[in-house]
């Protein structure tokens, strides 16, 4: 059978983003769960329960060059070329105030996160949602209630802050490092198991979520409800 290549990307990664990466690599080895190829998620390789592992390190022409290769036989193995990258969708709209807004929607009809401001440019929030899908799935979480701060190693350019609000309910929200909050809840949680939960959803969905724009019929109000 010829060779065929499923799937090649090449792009530039800082050294943290590339520790996020092979971090969902790792998780998702050790859960026994197939392995995203993609950022978004759109291919995923299940492995062979063992595999051939082969590292080579070399030097040529003022480059260096580090490589890990998996081999199985492809019968122990899967592949899918067409993967449920998120049960999420990302919601661009106007709001009544014409400014440019989003939200991530679960399959399930459950907001579980939303820019919490508006944007007088429309490419404004189209580059909020951009900020989400990139740094959420490495995004470390920390209880800022305990004073806890955000690890110096790994993780994204973004941090979920977990806190308790004047109600006493705990609630969540993603900071970028310039200190902006590009991503919240919405609502608050009885628990901090229930706060983890929805941000875990976040995490999983929103790098393979699509962008979508109610059409004319379906208007969405300031609050973000469809009219």
């Amino acid at each position: 059978m010829p060779e065929e290549t499923v799937h090649e990307s090449r792009q530039s990664r800082s050294r943290q983003a590339l520790a996020t990466y092979f971090r969902r690599i790792a998780r998702a080895l050790g859960r026994g769960e197939p392995v995203p190829v993609d950022d978004a998620g759109t291919v995923t390789v299940d492995p062979a329960a063992k595999q051939e592992v082969e590292i080579e390190l070399e030097r040529a022409d003022g480059t260096v060059h580090f490589e890990v290769e998996m081999e199985w036989p492809e019968a122990e193995g899967q592949i899918d070329d067409e993967a449920a990258a998120s049960k999420g969708t990302f919601e661009l709209y106007a709001d009544n105030a014409d400014e440019w807004r989003w939200r991530l929607v679960h399959d399930n009809g459950n907001i579980i996160a939303d820019g919490g401001e508006g944007y007088s440019d429309k490419r404004d929030a189209e580059s909020g949602i951009e900020s989400v899908q990139r740094n959420a799935p490495g995004a470390h979480v920390i209880d800022v209630s305990r004073d806890e701060e955000t690890p110096d190693e790994g993780g994204s350019n973004a941090t979920f802050e977990l806190f308790r609000d004047k109600a006493d309910d705990y609630r969540w929200r993603l900071r970028h490092t310039n200190g902006n909050v590009i991503a919240d809840g919405g609502q608050g949680y009885a628990s901090k198991q229930k706060a983890k939960q929805g941000l875990n959803s976040v995490k999983s969905n929103a790098p393979g979520a699509a962008v979508e724009e109610p059409g004319d019929d379906e208007a969405i109000d300031e609050e973000g409800e469809e009219e």
